[in-house]
């Protein structure tokens, strides 16, 4: 176990190693194969550096195009990175992939949740606690459960736009057209 968490602690890159995002995705690997997580603390990762993992998890994801792990760690870079389009994408495919997934539902029910489009994340956030395997992942979604409905009991979602505005519209070009014909006949 004490060699295990040295290798560990060893396997993040020297910052050196990330010098530019044309490196070598090698110099990414840990021991065991598969990029370095550097969403532990994302304030600690540099912008040129979330590109080289971006892109050695692209490189993974086309050397295993089967393997959700990858495409929601993959969704997760680029969430970290402000790239939402993408991150949404990665974290789809990894759900049609493995639709059974706990962690991949969860991280895509997370980032409905982070936009604020909170009636889906809820449902989203119901799914993978359904999904989940054991107390702790319950206790995640749970969590999240709560704060989503926190945050819809305040008010705090995005408003959904599903009734017509053809009635306000057209109130108020006919204000328009009173206040004009006002005016006018002054």
């Amino acid at each position: 176990m004490e060699n295990f968490m040295e290798t560990t602690t060893t396997a993040r890159p020297p910052r050196t190693a990330v010098a530019h995002a044309s490196m070598n995705v090698e110099a990414l690997k840990t021991p065991w194969g598969l990029p370095p997580l550097p969403w532990r603390d994302p304030h600690t990762v540099s912008p040129v550096e979330l590109k080289g993992y971006i892109q050695a998890l692209e490189d993974e994801c086309l050397d295993h195009p089967r393997s959700a792990e990858l495409r929601v760690c993959l969704g997760m870079a680029y969430a970290m990175s402000y790239d939402v389009h993408k991150s949404m994408d990665a974290l789809e495919v990894a759900r049609e992939l493995e639709p059974e997934n706990f962690f991949a539902q969860m991280k895509y029910s997370e980032l409905l949740y982070r936009l604020r489009i909170l009636i889906r994340a809820e449902a989203e956030t119901i799914r993978a606690a359904n999904l989940a395997m054991n107390p702790w992942e319950l206790s995640v979604a749970r969590k999240q459960l709560l704060e989503i409905r926190r945050l819809m009991r305040e008010g705090t979602q995005k408003p959904t736009w599903d009734k017509p505005l053809t009635a306000p519209a057209l109130m108020l070009l006919s204000l328009f057209a009173v206040i004009f014909l006002v005016m006018y006949l002054k």
